[in-house]
C-alpha cells in the first residue's frame, strides 16, 4: 500500500472506533492523573523534582518558553499585552526576557523613555510611585515589574536575566556591584520569576561575578530560587557551575546553524553531566533565522525548528525554548533597524510556522506520563545529521516515543514496554493530529514507515495502560508522581 491510501486507512480509524480497526479497547479507567497546573494569576514558585520541575500542588510541569529576550525594552504596555495574550494563546508557559539589555537599541531608554541605572548599577533609576499616566513616578523598573504581572495573569512565568552577559559582564556587572544587584532584584522579584545568569556567553574567568550574583539574588528574595544560567552557542551550563548549589536547572544553547553532531553531544553531555540536573536548549535555531548569520546561505525553516525542539525533549530535557528572529528584538517597534539578518516584523512572527507548532510539543508530552521518560537506543538505524532518528522511553515501560525528522522506513524496539501488547500511533508535529499506526500487537521489533513524507513522531504505548491518543492533554490513565 501506497503512503496516500495508507493515509487515508489511517484517517478512517481516527473517525471509526479502535475496534473498528482491529484494536483490543480495554475498559476505559477514570484519570487519576497529576493534580492541574497553577491556574493562571497564580503562577507559584516552581522546584525541581529529579530531573524535571513541579509547580507547588506537585503537578509537573513543561518549560515551553520564547526568547522575548528585549521584551521590557521594546514594548509599551499595550504591546506587551498583545504579545502576552497570543503567547499564553499559543501553549506557551515561560518568557525569557532581559531586564538590561545591550542589543536591539538597548540598554535603555525604554519605551516610555526611562533608562535602567545612570552610569552604572550602583545607581539605579528608581521613582516613588509607579503610576504609569505619571511620566515622574512609572521608571523603567516599573516597567518590568508590569511584564511580570502581566505575564503572571496570564499563566506565564518570566524566566528574567538580569544583564546580558556579552558586552556587559567584567563591566556592567563586577564583582563589586553583584551582590548589591543581586540583592535588588531578588527582593524586587523574589520567587515570581526564574532567574537566568549569564546571557550568550561563557563563564571562564568571571565565574566568581555569577556567584556573588547569585548569592545577592537568594539573599534580596529571602531564600532559595529557581536558576540557570544562559551560556554561548555549542555550550552548557555544566560546562562552569554543575556542581554549584545555586544552579537548579542547566542550559545549554543549541544555537544558529547546521552543527547537528556538535547540538547531539551537547545534549548527550548535559543529560549525563554528574549533578543529574534537569536540563533544557534555553536557545535553539530561532524561526527564519539565517544560517550562522549569513544570509546568502537560506534561512531557517519551520522542520529546521521543530528538529532541534523534538530532538532535545526526546534527548532527555524538561522542556524547550522557542525562538523567531524578528521577535527577540521586536522588530518594527522604535524605528529600528534589523539585527542580525532579521526580517519581516514582530507581530507577524507571533504567527510563524513553528511558533504555533511548538504547542502541539507540549500537548504530546503532557498526554504521556512524560516525567518518566528519558533517551533510549531503540532504533536499528538511527541515522545522523538532519535526518536523525531521536528514541525516548518511559522507565515504567507505559510508553515510547521516535521522532523523525525526515520520513522514511525504520525498524523499532519495542520490547521495553510493560506488557505484551502494544497500540501505536503517528503523531503529526505540524498539526497536534495523531492517527493509529496498526492493530494493537506484539511489543517487540517492528518495521514502521510514516504516513507521508513530513515529519513524525511514532508512538507506542503499552495497550494495558489505555492511553489518550497522543496530544490530548489530559491525565495519564494512572496516576504518576514527577521524579
Amino acid at each position: 500500500m501506497n503512503r496516500a491510501s495508507r493515509t487515508l486507512v489511517l484517517l478512517g480509524c481516527v473517525l471509526a472506533t479502535a475496534a473498528a480497526c482491529g484494536a483490543a479497547v480495554p475498559a476505559q479507567e477514570p484519570p487519576t492523573g497529576p493534580p492541574a497546573a497553577t491556574a493562571p494569576g497564580n503562577v507559584g514558585p516552581l522546584h525541581v523534582q529529579g530531573r524535571f520541575l513541579a509547580d507547588e500542588s506537585g503537578a509537573p510541569f513543561f518549560w515551553l518558553g520564547d526568547t522575548a529576550w528585549s521584551l521590557p525594552l521594546n514594548l509599551d504596555r499595550d504591546e506587551v499585552v498583545t504579545y502576552l495574550d497570543a503567547r499564553a494563546a499559543q501553549g506557551y508557559t515561560v518568557i525569557q526576557a532581559v531586564a538590561i539589555f545591550p542589543q536591539a537599541g538597548g540598554p535603555g531608554p525604554n519605551r516610555q523613555g526611562d533608562d535602567p541605572y545612570k552610569g552604572s548599577l550602583d545607581n539605579l533609576v528608581t521613582t516613588e510611585g509607579a503610576d504609569p499616566a505619571d511620566d515622574r513616578q512609572y521608571d523603567y523598573w516599573d516597567h518590568v515589574d508590569y511584564v511580570v504581572e502581566q505575564a503572571a495573569q496570564r499563566g506565564l512565568r518570566i524566566a528574567l536575566l538580569p544583564v546580558w552577559a556579552d558586552d556587559q559582564v567584567g563591566s556592567l556587572l563586577t564583582e563589586r556591584n553583584a551582590q548589591a544587584y543581586g540583592e535588588f532584584v531578588g527582593e524586587r522579584y523574589g520567587d515570581r520569576v526564574i532567574y537566568v545568569l549569564g546571557g550568550d556567553a561563557p563563564a571562564d574567568g568571571v565565574e566568581d561575578i555569577w556567584r556573588t550574583l547569585a548569592r545577592g539574588i537568594e539573599q534580596g528574595a529571602g531564600g532559595d530560587v529557581l536558576m540557570t544560567y544562559h551560556p554561548q552557542g555549542d555550550q552548557t551550563s555544566a560546562e562552569w557551575f554543575d556542581d554549584d548549589d545555586w544552579l537548579d536547572v542547566n542550559m545549554i544553547q543549541g544555537g544558529h546553524c547546521r552543527r547537528y553532531d556538535v547540538r547531539r553531544k551537547l545534549v548527550n553531555a548535559t543529560f549525563g553531566a554528574s549533578s543529574d540536573k534537569p536540563f533544557l536548549d534555553g536557545e535553539p535555531l530561532y524561526e527564519n533565522h539565517p544560517w550562522c548569520w549569513k544570509p546568502q546561505d537560506g534561512y531557517s525553516k519551520a522542520v529546521d525548528v521543530r528538529s532541534d525542539a523534538y530532538w532535545s525533549v526526546l534527548g532527555g530535557a524538561f522542556g524547550h525554548t522557542y525562538g523567531h528572529h524578528s521577535v527577540w528584538q521586536f522588530l518594527g517597534t522604535g524605528g529600528r533597524r534589523a539585527e542580525l539578518g532579521a526580517r519581516g516584523n514582530w507581530e507577524e512572527g507571533l504567527e510563524a510556522e513553528a511558533g504555533v507548532q511548538m504547542g502541539h510539543l507540549r500537548a504530546l508530552m503532557e498526554s504521556r506520563p512524560y516525567t518518566l521518560g528519558a533517551p533510549a537506543d531503540l532504533v536499528s538505524d538511527p541515522g545522523e545529521g538532519a535526518g536523525r532518528i531521536q528514541a525516548s522511553q518511559a522507565s515504567d515501560g507505559s510508553y515510547l516515543m521516535a521522532y523523525v525528522p525526515q520520513a522514511r522506513e525504520f525498524t523499532i524496539d519495542m520490547s521495553g514496554l510493560a506488557g505484551p501488547t502494544a497500540r501505536t500511533w503517528w503523531f503529526d508535529p505540524r498539526t497536534g493530529e495523531a492517527v493509529p499506526e496498526a492493530a494493537d500487537g506484539p511489543a517487540g521489533e517492528r518495521t514502521v514507515d510514516p504516513p507521508d513524507d513530513g515529519d513524525w513522531v511514532f508512538v507506542a504505548d503499552d495497550a494495558a495502560w489505555n492511553l489518550p491518543a497522543p496530544g490530548t492533554s489530559v491525565p495519564p490513565a494512572r496516576g504518576v508522581t514527577v521524579g
